[in-house]
């Protein structure tokens, strides 16, 4: 697991105190895409291999991906601020940019967020509601469980009371659609009291903000000042 551990603002800023569930989306909330895998495969092009400079690449790339209003489809911009980010220097990066397209799979998101696998288990002991939507590619449950981050209802991981796949239920975020097949788990939770927690603009605040839920984007290196929607640095801010 990595910490995310960089500059942002203060816990004082949010306040928890307005929700009683809470969905996540998994990519950038739970899971990364592999760092020990991506490090190596980008110093090849003489990117930094040290976890935290792809854990802040990360950010940087869906920070791109948000501005240029890509969908979910369109991970072009992503890769070039990826690489840019990690070091890259600028006569690789369109090569570097390529091979980490093809090689950034749906099942290279399996890098677990330590300060959000935390933070799931506060909320839960804290008798918040929890589920997980992502837009994935029908392994996201698995992949989460293999991870150890959450499963649906008891075990030893974090229990959640349902994992939407866009992929199994064939609705993709920003479709508001997709968080249909997850309300009906929290019948007992007024929509109004229910965040949902992504990392990207376009698919996370634009999919919540029509579904009827309060978006909120992690955004740990305040990449989006001035935003009109909440942003947290951590998912351990939601903590009450």
């Amino acid at each position: 697991m990595v910490a995310v551990d960089v500059i942002g603002y203060g816990p004082n800023d949010f306040d928890a105190s307005r929700f009683d569930a809470y969905l996540f989306d998994a990519g950038g909330i739970l899971v990364l895409p592999d760092p020990t895998v991506l490090g190596p495969l980008l110093t090849f092009y003489g990117g930094d291999d040290a976890q935290s400079a792809h854990v802040r690449a990360h950010y940087a790339g869906m920070s791109a991906k948000s501005r240029a209003g890509s969908g979910e489809r369109d991970w072009t911009d992503y890769d070039n601020a990826y690489v840019r980010s990690v070091g890259v220097d600028a006569e690789h990066q369109q090569l570097a940019a390529r091979v980490l397209a093809n090689t950034r799979s749906a099942y290279l998101w399996r890098f677990a967020i330590a300060d959000s696998v935390q933070a799931l288990w506060q909320l839960h002991q804290a008798g918040c509601a929890l589920g997980v939507v992502s837009n994935a590619s029908g392994q996201i449950e698995s992949t989460l469980l293999a991870a150890k981050v959450c499963q649906v209802g008891p075990g030893p991981l974090v229990p959640v009371r349902v994992i939407i796949d866009s992929e199994v239920v064939g609705v993709t975020k920003p479709d508001p659609g997709i968080f249909e097949f997850a309300l009906p788990f929290f019948d007992d939770v007024d929509r109004a009291r229910i965040a949902y927690v992504g990392d990207s603009v376009t698919m996370d605040v634009g999919g919540a903000r029509a579904a009827g839920l309060h978006p909120i984007l992690l955004d740990p290196y305040d990449d989006h000042p001035g935003a009109d929607f909440d942003r947290i640095r951590s998912l351990l801010q939601l903590v009450r």
